[in-house]
């Protein structure tokens, strides 16, 4: 099917231009909301900072792995998980923070939970289109991620992510992007996405 150059409708200018246009211009003021709040590291900025985390390490693999198969999954996770290594890579070994001892163990946790939840949730599903069992591997394959990262943190003595505390934030939000990436994946086998 071959579209001129004349064919133009309504949804390519609403999707095309201004849906796109939209969602650069919310992110980049969610990532200016810090500085409307005094600057540093406060609530808003470790909001943002987990749910970036939710996103690039949880969400991005789960819904390649509920949708299409575990190695997108698992590969997406290694992939993502990388990205977000490397990421926090760069403070663990800046000039202000010095070298921390034991950030390597931090770093490899991202990695291989990332590619945990990839891969067992496209294991798992085996691209089924059933939504309870969409929900089930979501919630099941989030919270063991969050689980093995919460005790792979643990082995690091540059591990921050202590008590109570750090195992709700750890592993209740990546439970809690379990229960809404299969609605999200359910959503994109309706419209044939993961053909």
């Amino acid at each position: 099917m071959s579209l001129g150059w004349k064919q133009w409708n309504r949804s390519d200018i609403i999707y095309g231009i201004i849906t796109p246009v939209i969602v650069v211009l919310l992110i980049v003021g969610i990532s200016k909301l810090d500085s409307l709040f005094g600057g540093g590291y406060n609530a808003v900025t470790g909001i943002i900072m987990q749910i970036q985390e939710l996103l690039v390490i949880v969400a991005i693999p789960l819904l390649l792995g509920l949708v299409w198969n575990r190695w997108a999954g698992g590969a997406s996770g290694f992939i993502m998980g990388t990205f977000y290594a490397l990421y926090w890579a760069d403070s663990y070994r800046s000039p202000f923070a010095g070298s921390m001892f034991g950030a390597n163990t931090i770093l490899l946790g991202y990695i291989l939970s990332a590619m945990l939840i990839g891969y067992m949730a496209g294991a798992l599903n085996k691209r089924s289109d059933n939504f309870l069992r969409m929900i089930t591997v979501g919630i099941f394959t989030t919270t063991l991620g969050g689980i093995m990262l919460f005790g792979i943190l643990h082995l690091s003595p540059a591990n921050v992510v202590t008590g109570i505390d750090g195992f709700l934030i750890t592993v209740l939000s990546r439970t809690a992007c379990g229960t809404i990436i299969p609605i999200i994946a359910k959503v994109f086998m309706w419209y044939g996405v993961s053909t």
